[in-house]
């Protein structure tokens, strides 16, 4: 059985949910109404998974990232298409950072990069990974910040190269294909990079990250299975507090994934 917990805070459409995924044949799902309860759930190890459903994120994230403080944490939003009707195409990447608070440096991003990269290898897939800008590259000179963001996603992917080089995780000569991995540069060109079949999305920062997800998650309804915690070991799926009931299905299910295949293995 596995045993999942999630939160029930100002949108009760987790609850809906939550008796959806209930029909599961080997989960138990149990809602709890504070963040107390779910940062006990979380270090709870007869618990398999964790899902903040609609309780809100500031104390439950604070006090993962300090529990773990000696992992770096990071989230990364999951989407897939694959059961989604209204996309004629199967495509699922990870979008990070997605936290306000982070991606500030490029140390963080290349540590994103690399632990986004393990949670596909852990799939048996292959990472690609596109690099976004806050500009084209041939915006150069237009703007400081600009300037900037062009400049930092230069040194970016140089940085990643080198760490996934380094690295017996990653080898482009393996013929594991989930140790073999691609980087490019795409600037400001998101549709670009998802139409080039990227499966790691990394923006500039955590704010555009967060708009991005905004944009394409809550406005354009791409089925989002919410935010994956990387760095732990511990399953904890982050959601919005403005998800659908779909919505958090979709995440109600990948924690069961997540949690399952970690059992297995």
């Amino acid at each position: 059985m596995i045993n999942i917990v999630a939160g029930f805070g100002e949108n009760d459409n987790i609850v809906e949910a939550s008796l959806k995924a209930s029909e599961i044949e080997d989960v138990d799902i149990k809602l709890v109404r504070s963040e107390d309860e779910l940062i006990d759930a979380f270090k709870n190890p007869d618990v398999d998974a964790v899902v903040r459903g609609s309780l809100k994120a500031s104390k439950i994230i604070s006090y993962i990232k300090e529990y773990e403080k000696d992992c770096l944490v990071n989230r990364a939003t999951y989407i897939n298409t694959s059961e989604d009707t209204n996309f004629s195409k199967d495509y699922e990447f990870l979008l990070a950072p997605v936290g306000i608070d982070e991606g500030k440096t490029i140390e963080d991003k290349v540590e994103l990069a690399f632990q986004c990269g393990n949670f596909f290898k852990s799939l048996n897939k292959k990472s690609k990974i596109a690099i976004l800008a806050e500009g084209r590259k041939d915006d150069y000179g237009r703007n400081i910040r600009v300037d900037r963001s062009l400049d930092d996603s230069k040194i970016l992917i140089k940085s990643i190269i080198s760490k996934f080089e380094s690295s017996d995780d990653f080898d482009n000569e393996s013929k594991n294909e989930s140790m073999n991995y691609s980087i490019k540069n795409y600037y400001i060109l998101l549709e670009q990079a998802i139409k080039d079949g990227n499966n790691i999305i990394l923006a500039p920062d955590g704010i555009f990250g967060n708009i991005l997800f905004r944009s394409l998650v809550l406005l354009n309804l791409w089925p989002s299975y919410g935010a994956v915690t990387l760095g732990i070991d511990e399953v904890f799926i982050d959601t919005s507090r403005d998800q659908s009931v779909e919505g958090y299905l979709r995440s109600l299910k990948l924690a069961y994934f997540l949690a399952k295949s970690k059992n297995i293995y």
